[in-house]
């Protein structure tokens, strides 16, 4: 009998041990969990500025992995980074003799307490003594990394926004351990971020210390099944804000879709360690720099200069050797606005198709002196000025300019261009274009599909031979032409071709091949120059049409004789004239009508075959006798004339009458040496 009552006795004992074990198996973990999950909150809600801090006294981990094992016979939770570590001291005061309580910053800890006295740090009461454990990141791969307000490890810069979605709130920590946010758990979840202040920590630990007496075994299985329930509706959410995920956040998951019975303390999932930034290479040594500009000229460049400056605005590589442009070569300068590339070796094939798409901001990209046979594609709609004289242009097709709906200014002057090759439809895309040069290219022809927007438009140095009626029949606006140096005769431009044109204002048409000054000119014509051509007549009320007059006319380096000038050659600009040049022709005589000009202000009539000058030829007056005295009266208002030029000419300056230049004020302004000698 007594035997067997000491077998129930022990029995009894065994029971209540493991009784007691399981309870207290049970009170641990729940701490345990709510206090990673409230470290994670804490760093994610960003009171504190993520970085890593150090160890307490305590060398590097072991291993990367954390979990946790049993000892004897009771439930404790040991890092493995900091397995065999019991010997070490830490900077907290340990009370050995009282049960295995330690003191942290004041507060008295049950053994195997753990808590978080600062963000990325996790502590944990074992014996009496303090062990804390630092989270470690792991490497990035990715170019750019930044740091979360309030995370520990960097991440890529790419990736900030899916993380932002991710972060957990206090809210969303409570569904994942299962329990519901306490009056105390908010109060220091509201101090321990902002302020880490020793009040804020010592609330916190003694609440976690009333939760592992007040836990109980019936409810923690309730809050277990509610926890799964929250956690598989917060997962779902992830998803469907998530879709692709990437590896560390799908071991998080795996962590919290773990057994929960197991015991274990869950740590935050590590993001990699920050890669400092790459810095560009500093500039070569050809180059200058100011605050928005870069200046490489002449500096012996082969490819253009890794930058990386976004206030750069202004890029000069005039002058190099560059014969390519990467789609990379502009990433770190994206707020370009002017880039000058001339005198380059630059050839089509070496421009990336991408090179200029990412330069939002380009107004001006100059390209002369170059290789291209065509202009670039995908380039910035923001343009307003292009440049790609001096290179090997040969086509530009409907497509070549499309979307260049701002450029103002296009100049593709010495190319390989002509009416073959350029599309009618070329210069369709280009709604604001009002200055264009062609020079030195191999039209026959005036281009067709000019812009209605043009202003402005230079053909100089091609094989021009006609001016259609149809060339101008759009551009109502257009200011300015020029055609010199071309093959031009007067019967090949059309009676229509520009004379209803109401403000074509400027016409150049020297170094063609006229014999006479042509017909229907434009009504609105104020400036004609026909230097450089043959032209031996000046055919009478050929000026007459012009409202309100012709006022700059030059006609220098013509065979203009006498009798290729009429007495009603200028009618019509009488009243406008301000400057005219006959110089280096073949005039005998100062040509009849210019008394008459009473705008003019300069006259060249130089390098002639002129005598003398009549007192009335330039200077009108009216001699009246009264009384034996002879005095001078203008008529009309008087003259203006600042400017006379009659050099080289045949004239004996002895024998000129005291009244031919008495209408110019300073006699300094008369030219008349030297002069030839009289054959």
């Amino acid at each position: 009998m007594q035997a067997t009552s000491v077998v129930y006795y022990f029995l009894l004992v065994s029971l209540c041990i493991d009784f007691s074990q399981n309870d207290t198996g049970t009170l641990l973990r729940r701490p345990k969990r709510r206090m990673h999950n409230r470290g994670l909150g804490r760093s994610s809600s960003g009171g504190h500025r993520s970085r890593r801090q150090p160890r307490v006294n305590l060398p590097a981990p072991a291993a990367p992995r954390i979990p946790l094992i049993n000892v004897d016979d009771s439930v404790m939770g040991v890092f493995d980074s900091l397995i065999g570590l019991g010997e070490h001291e830490s900077s907290y005061n340990v009370l050995p003799g009282k049960k295995g309580q330690c003191t942290a910053n004041g507060m008295i800890m049950y053994d195997k307490a753990v808590w978080s006295p600062k963000p990325c740090v996790t502590c944990l009461c074992s014996k009496g003594e303090v062990i804390c454990d630092t989270n470690m990141c792991h490497p990035l791969k990715c170019p750019q990394t930044i740091i979360p307000a309030g995370e520990c490890c960097p991440v890529c810069s790419d990736t900030v926004s899916s993380l932002d979605s991710t972060i957990i709130s206090l809210d969303d920590v409570s569904e994942l351990s299962g329990d519901s946010p306490e009056p105390n758990d908010l109060a220091n979840a509201n101090v321990l971020p902002s302020a880490p202040s020793q009040t804020g920590k010592d609330e916190l630990l003694r609440t976690e210390v009333i939760e592992i007496k007040e836990g109980h075994k019936k409810d923690e299985k309730k809050r277990k099944r509610k926890g799964k329930k929250n956690r598989q509706k917060h997962k779902a959410h992830r998803r469907a804000k998530q879709p692709v995920r990437r590896k560390e956040a799908a071991e998080e998951e795996m962590q919290y879709e773990s057994d929960e019975d197991d015991g274990t303390l869950r740590i935050p999932p590590r993001f990699p360690i920050p890669v400092p930034p790459v810095e560009a290479p500093p500039l070569p040594s050809g180059c200058s720099t100011s605050a928005t500009t870069v200046s490489c000229i002449n500096a012996k460049l082969t490819q253009i200069p890794p930058i990386s400056d976004p206030d750069l605005t202004s890029l000069d590589l005039t002058g190099n050797s560059i014969t390519t442009i990467s789609d990379e070569a502009f990433n770190g300068i994206p707020n370009l606005e002017w880039i000058d590339l001339s005198k380059n070796n630059i050839t089509s094939p070496g421009i990336g198709p991408k090179a200029f798409k990412i330069l939002k901001r380009l107004k001006r990209l100059y390209l002369d002196g170059n290789m291209l046979v065509r202009v670039p594609s995908e380039l910035p709609s923001t343009l307003e000025e292009i440049k790609i004289n001096d290179n090997h242009l040969h086509a530009i097709d409907e497509d070549g300019l499309k979307d260049l709906k701002n450029l103002v200014t296009l100049e593709l002057e010495g190319n390989k261009l002509s009416e073959a090759n350029v599309s009618p439809l070329a210069f369709y895309p280009l709604k604001s274009l009002s200055y264009l040069r062609l020079g030195r290219n191999k039209f026959r022809i005036i281009p067709q599909g000019l812009p209605a927007t043009l202003e402005e438009l230079y053909l100089e140095n091609n094989q021009i031979e006609e001016v259609s009626e149809i060339c101008f029949n759009h551009t109502r606006n257009i200011n300015v032409i020029g055609l010199k140096h071309n093959k031009l005769e007067e019967h090949r431009i059309a009676p229509l071709a520009w004379i209803n044109q109401e403000n074509l204002e400027s016409i150049d048409l020297s170094y063609n091949k006229l014999y006479h000054v042509p017909s229907y000119l434009p009504k609105s014509l104020l400036h004609l120059v026909l230097i450089g051509n043959q032209i031996e007549r000046i055919p009478g009320y050929v000026f007459g049409h012009m409202k309100p007059g012709l006022e700059y006319l030059y006609l220098s380096f013509n065979k203009l004789s006498d009798d290729g000038i009429d007495p009603v050659s200028f009618f019509g600009a009488y009243h406008s004239l301000r400057e005219l040049f006959l110089d280096h022709n073949e005039l005998k005589a100062v040509p009849f009508g210019i008394d008459e000009m009473r705008k003019l202000r300069f006259l060249r009539l130089n390098n002639n075959k002129i005598r003398t000058v009549p007192p009335e030829r330039i200077c009108r007056t009216r001699i009246s006798h009264d009384n034996h005295d002879t005095s001078e009266e203008e008529e009309n208002e008087d003259s203006r004339l600042e400017h006379v030029h009659l050099e080289n000419n045949y004239i004996n300056t002895r024998q000129l009458s005291p009244h031919s230049f008495s209408c110019i004020r300073s006699y300094c302004s008369v030219v008349l040496k030297p002069q030839k000698k009289t054959k």
